[in-house]
This record gives structure tokens, C-alpha cells and sequence, in this order.
């Protein structure tokens, strides 16, 4: 199952508030996972949509997740961060999952990559 972090789903919610048409509420924010067909690498995207005929549908502590069917498998046990990585820099982070071929530094099904 893909899960947000209490800090990650404050920081989402606190985006969608400055959107200039954040009419749904909750957000509605979309994850997507896709493996790089020429190295294996798996990039995520993330962003706000509206729902889609057969999309995954999660509460995200207040924030409604939506995943396609393509990008379930890749982010079965992953879970969406907002850290600080290095001192004043913060950014979302995906942690876990599982890539059908993992790459060095990414780990395998409980690694994280960003």
C-alpha cells in the first residue's frame, strides 16, 4: 500500500491551499512510478488531478491519493516523505517500493530512492 507521511500530507495540503482554483477539498493528488525502459531506473511524478475511471483511490491523511493501475505495482510499499535533505533544503522523498529490477543506490523492496 502507498502511504504519505504526516509531514509530507501537511506540506500537499498546504500547496493545494495556494492552487488558485483549490475547489476540492480534499486535494486530490496524483503519484505516478515508471521504470525507464534503457536503464531500469524507476522516476517518479506527482500532482493534482481529478479522478480517473479505474485509479486506486487512498486517504492520504486528508489528502485523497490517486494511482493508475500502471504505476500500482511500482509503488506498492512506498511511502511519500517531505524531508529535509540537506540543512534549509526540503523536498518530497519516495521511500520503499519495489522495482521489478533494482538499481545500486536505490535498494531492493524496502530501500528508498528519491
Amino acid at each position: 500500500m502507498f502511504t504519505l507521511t504526516p509531514t509530507a500530507a501537511e506540506q500537499i495540503q498546504r500547496a493545494a491551499a495556494e492552487q488558485p482554483d483549490s475547489k476540492t477539498m480534499p486535494p486530490m493528488l496524483r503519484v505516478a512510478a515508471k521504470l525507464d525502459e534503457k536503464d531500469g531506473e524507476l522516476g517518479y511524478g506527482m500532482g493534482f488531478d481529478d479522478e480517473r475511471e479505474d485509479d486506486l483511490v487512498i486517504d492520504g491523511g486528508g489528502i485523497t491519493v490517486l494511482i493508475s493501475p500502471r504505476s500500482q505495482p511500482l509503488l506498492e510499499n512506498t511511502t511519500l516523505d517531505f524531508t529535509e535533505v540537506q540543512p534549509g533544503e526540503f523536498q518530497f522523498i519516495f521511500r520503499g517500493g519495489c522495482s521489478p529490477e533494482p538499481k545500486k543506490g536505490c535498494g531492493s523492496c524496502g530501500g528508498g530512492c528519491s
